[in-house]
């Protein structure tokens, strides 16, 4: 019945612009499109043009299905015989030919140009790239307004699942004390070997096999005791909070310690972890954003990077019923944790383009905190900043979450790439707008 009533308010097949399509999530992305019965991925831009290629050929794609395009009028004829236009730059999309980009390339200059290219076309912008929303999404938001188009993010990584989620949520009317995510690697915990398994690596953990079980009381030194068997490990990255930068700034949320906890926790205990430290928890305050590191045992489901929230329970009986039913509820009854264990990348990013397309959706950002940069070391003018590796990280700086009332004069996070420094900065100092300059002058119009 739903996909009947899609069918009836979409005129033709959705045409979809894919940036970054030879990555990851553009891969993802591009498979789940392929054989969508209301949408296809019209027009696929990467710099490395024979990587898509190749992608679309492993992907069981007949080679005339697609094509390299030349030009712009090469591009939109091949979106309109239905076929797919492979493009190396923003220059040679047609625009005019597309409905919605998918905008997935990881990196601030280029994301935000193609954003803005594509409203002003008068495309939708379903966003993954969780750099530039981070930075610049409320800037953009304003301009899909303008534009009268929707600026959205994208399903299937976490801060658009934590956004369905915590709507969902509101709509049961349930009060919400906290939401995050958990990290990307779990902690495999193996009691035969007392050893951990983390991120392809195995570590030797002989004090967590008396940790695994959450004591009655004392659950914040519990936790830490679990973080101080494995100190050495980096379990905290930038992508983590770039994620929660850009939901805390929707929801108009703050963060509990500009770090973040990060505690070491089973699914079953993060109720539990997760409650106020009144009522034995971690927490300080509610309204906040988190992230954990999930700890298993072999054979163990994963959590798989979900998302989750806490919420007061209210009626202890209704809740002692879904407790007896496996639900996670804190053993005082007060607390209970939502959570989805998965976040399926660009298999679940088509809800978000039919929700673009069909609905009124761009959303009010509700400003409180930014991603910020504190230097892990004593840094010297001259110094050059630069995005790099899987997690999208600055060499000589770590991410903190900041309040937005105290951020004034603080250069986002992901503004700093492609930036100078101008001055000195002493070790756990706040990188700020006026320490850097920019060589690409660009680069400065990104963030208003």
């Amino acid at each position: 019945m739903m996909e009947n009533t899609v069918h009836k308010k979409l005129e033709r097949s959705v045409r979809v612009v894919i940036t970054g399509a030879v990555g990851d999530y553009g891969r993802t992305i591009v498979a789940q499109l392929k054989g969508h019965p209301l949408m296809t991925p019209a027009v696929l831009v990467d710099p490395n043009v024979g990587g898509l290629t190749e992608m679309l050929s492993d992907l069981g794609l007949e080679s005339d299905v697609f094509a390299l395009a030349g030009s712009r009028e090469d591009a939109e004829r091949l979106v309109r015989e239905d076929r797919i236009a492979l493009v190396y730059s923003e220059s040679l999309i047609p625009w005019t030919a597309t409905d919605v980009l998918v905008e997935a390339t990881g990196k601030i200059s280029v994301g935000v140009m193609y954003a803005r290219s594509a409203m002003q076309a008068h495309n939708h912008v379903v966003m993954v790239s969780k750099e530039v929303d981070s930075a610049c999404g409320a800037a953009l938001s304003e301009e899909a307004v303008a534009h009268g188009v929707n600026y959205v993010l994208a399903d299937g990584d976490q801060p658009g699942n934590l956004m369905r989620l915590t709507a969902w949520i509101d709509a049961l009317g349930l009060d919400i004390v906290a939401v995050g995510k958990a990290g990307e690697f779990d902690l495999v915990f193996n009691p035969s070997t007392q050893s951990l398994y983390y991120r392809g690596a195995e570590y030797a953990a002989p004090g967590m096999a008396d940790l695994l079980e959450l004591p009655e009381n004392h659950t914040a030194s519990h936790v830490y005791a679990r973080a101080a068997v494995v100190p050495d490990l980096k379990r905290a990255v930038a992508a983590d909070y770039c994620e929660m930068a850009a939901v805390a700034q929707r929801l108009g949320y703050g963060a509990d310690t500009e770090t973040m906890h990060y505690p070491i926790a089973r699914p079953a205990e993060l109720a539990d972890i997760y409650a106020l430290r009144k009522d034995g928890g971690i927490l300080a305050s509610s309204s906040v954003v988190d992230v954990f590191t999930p700890l298993r045992l072999p054979g163990e489901a994963s959590f798989a990077g979900g998302v989750f929230a806490i919420v007061r329970t209210g009626d202890p009986v209704t809740w002692k019923i879904l407790g007896d039913k496996g639900h996670v509820v804190s053993r005082d009854g007060k607390y209970a944790c939502i959570y989805w264990p998965f976040h399926l990348m660009g298999v679940e990013t088509p809800l978000a383009i039919l929700r673009a397309v069909q609905e009124p959706h761009t959303q009010a950002f509700r400003p409180s905190l930014m991603m910020a940069a504190r230097a892990s070391r004593d840094l010297e003018a001259g110094m050059n900043f630069s995005v790099q590796g899987h997690h999208h990280e600055i060499e000589g700086t770590f991410p903190v979450l900041t309040a937005v009332d105290d951020s004034a004069s603080v250069c986002p996070y992901y503004l700093l790439d492609g930036a100078r420094l101008r001055v000195n900065v002493t070790k756990g100092h706040m990188i700020r707008v006026d320490d850097v300059e920019y060589p690409d002058l660009r680069v400065e119009s990104m963030h208003r």
